[in-house]
């Protein structure tokens, strides 16, 4: 029910979080035959090693991604640097079809390529081996990269670190100008329509894309759609998350925290609210009719269409569409993350703190030809100036200097945004799960591109130029309250249920629970909804929820009491 909501780069992002998003995180390793495994591969990489100049000598590296995607093409030039520079040739295989299912497939075989997006699944099956000695021993940068979260980063089942987080480590001053996190979104052109009212509450919001769907039935010769909700394998968020948010907590997965104690929210009177609300939404034609039906993919061409108005998401999650609408001249129809709440007197709490991504990123398998290699082509990779090449590109190419400073012209922007151009041009999808640099290099240049002050201003297209103005904002992420200090703890959707545990079995029956009955509600008569509410939360009753909930205090005190400095 998690998922990932920090000031990241913004990268269209493929991405990222192939953990379940319904609180898994830091990983537990139960397979003794994984460990040896592991052991065994450290030692014979280690006396390897021995033998090398401590170079990163000419290899290919199979890396398996945990979400659907696309390669990048034969001549792409930043992955033919990779390998002229380095002798890395990279092998990529996307996620095709249920990861639950392939990730059985792959444990049941240990069918494991050389590196693995991170996966709870996979630590718990000893799929990867433990990377703090190779660190410690060959990666020096990497190290000092993480030093001030090695210990967030150990696995609390047994203290070894098997994934490098690839967001949440921060350098120098941190700029934000593009908000990634969850929101409710609509589109901009809804907000113009209506003379850029101030949209506080849901009730407000449904009114608006009520009354712009009515309006205007069909945009560009198709129906108009007033409402997606998205509920595809690990991506479930944009059905079950949103209570949390309408009565003001932050992004806690499947939980809300209160005074550091969690409680599912799932069956509370609070959700019931939103999902009744929904029933209504469907009542007046407002919820696409293939929405409990569509894949991710055929969720984004939606998306790119422009016939959306308005859906409950994560910006990272959408962004490509974004790119998409914005290369298609149909900047009206790009969106506004709105922090939506209940009561106009509750304080909106969606944009947080940076916090460290446990448990994603990238993992060494047991299978890895050579763990020495990849941990010292990691090292080379986090090099400020590799990050400049995955993150601005190729200088005079991709970007410009003046005076020391980084910013583009505005054909390299339009380049930038165009997905053709970034599938030959761009590492996106290595660059997303790679560990990375945040915030601002060592000449003062932004790490992101799209915070580079000088490259925000001029990137505003005078149609956002309109949408600020109208608000008093400079940028998009002002929409939202500044988020206070993140509590110790936090997040609890990273918080590792263990597979196999009472708590893991109990949170996959709540998903499948939620699964089967809030569509059955959403799209139901009205009068059936209160019957089929009642036999949902009497199957939650079931579902030993006490022992989710404990596993999630348990892991809350821990990291209080582990975490705190």
């Amino acid at each position: 029910m998690g998922g990932k909501s920090k000031n990241m780069f913004k990268l269209s992002l493929i991405v990222l979080l192939s953990l379940s998003f319904t609180l898994a995180g830091c990983g537990g390793n139960n397979s003794n035959n994984g460990k040896d495994a592991a052991k065994n591969d450290g030692a014979n990489a280690t006396q390897a090693a021995a033998n090398t100049d401590g170079k990163v000598g000419p290899f290919d590296i199979s890396v398996f991604i945990g979400e659907a995607g696309q390669p990048p093409t034969p001549d792409n030039k930043i992955f033919k640097k990779i390998k002229d520079e380095t002798g890395a040739n990279f092998n990529f295989e996307y996620l095709a079809g249920d990861i639950n299912q392939k990730l059985g497939v792959m444990i049941a075989g240990q069918d494991y390529p050389d590196m693995m997006t991170g996966n709870t699944k996979l630590t718990a099956a000893g799929a990867y081996i433990p990377l703090e000695d190779l660190i410690e021993k060959y990666a020096p940068n990497l190290k000092a990269h993480y030093a001030d979260y090695w210990n967030m980063m150990k696995d609390p089942n047994d203290g070894h670190i098997y994934i490098l987080p690839n967001y949440g480590v921060y350098n120098g001053e941190v700029k934000s100008s593009w908000y990634s996190g969850p929101a409710f979104w609509i589109q901009k052109a809804v907000l113009k329509e209506f003379g850029y009212p101030k949209v506080k509450t849901l009730d407000e919001y449904v009114d608006l894309i009520a009354k712009y769907k009515e309006k205007y039935p069909k945009i560009d010769g198709s129906p108009t759609v007033g409402f997606e909700i998205l509920n595809y394998d690990w991506k479930n968020w944009g059905l079950l998350n949103a209570p949390q948010h309408l009565i003001g907590h932050p992004n806690d997965g499947g939980v809300v925290v209160t005074d550091g104690v969690a409680e599912i929210f799932a069956d509370k009177d609070y959700a019931k609210k939103y999902y009744q609300k929904l029933n209504e939404m469907n009542q007046q034609g407002l919820i696409d009719k293939e929405t409990f039906v569509q894949n991710y993919d055929q969720y984004m061409a939606k998306l790119s269409s422009g016939t959306v108005l308005g859906m409950f998401d994560q910006h990272w999650n959408f962004s490509a569409a974004e790119d998409s609408l914005t290369t298609q001249g149909k900047i009206e129809r790009t969106y506004v993350g709105l922090p939506l709440v209940y009561d106009a007197s509750t304080k909106d709490y969606y944009r947080d703190l940076a916090v460290l991504n446990l448990n994603n990123g990238l993992g060494i398998s047991i299978n890895a030809k050579d763990p020495v290699k990849i941990i010292k082509l990691l090292e080379t990779l986090i090099s400020e100036d590799w990050q400049k090449t995955f993150s601005w590109g190729i200088e005079g190419e991709d970007y410009i200097v003046k005076d020391g400073r980084f910013m583009k012209t505005q054909e390299q922007r339009d380049n930038a945004a165009d997905p053709t151009w970034q599938m030959a041009n761009k590492a996106k999808t290595l660059f997303g799960y790679l560990p990375k640099l945040e915030g601002s290099y060592s000449d003062g240049n932004s790490t992101d591109a799209s915070a580079q002050p000088e490259e925000y201003a001029a990137s505003v297209k005078p149609y956002d130029k309109e949408v600020l103005a109208a608000y008093g904002f400079n940028s998009y992420v002002d929409f939202f309250s500044k988020p206070p200090a993140n509590p110790v703890y936090y997040p609890a959707w990273s918080i590792d249920l263990v597979e196999g545990s009472d708590a893991k079995i109990a949170n996959t029956k709540l998903n499948e629970l939620s699964t089967k009955y809030l569509p059955k509600a959403i799209l139901a008569d009205p009068g059936k909804f209160d019957s089929i509410w009642s036999d949902y939360v009497g199957d939650i009753k079931k579902a030993n929820v006490k022992a989710y909930e404990d596993k999630i205090n348990e892991q809350i005190k821990w990291r209080i009491d582990t975490w705190s400095k």
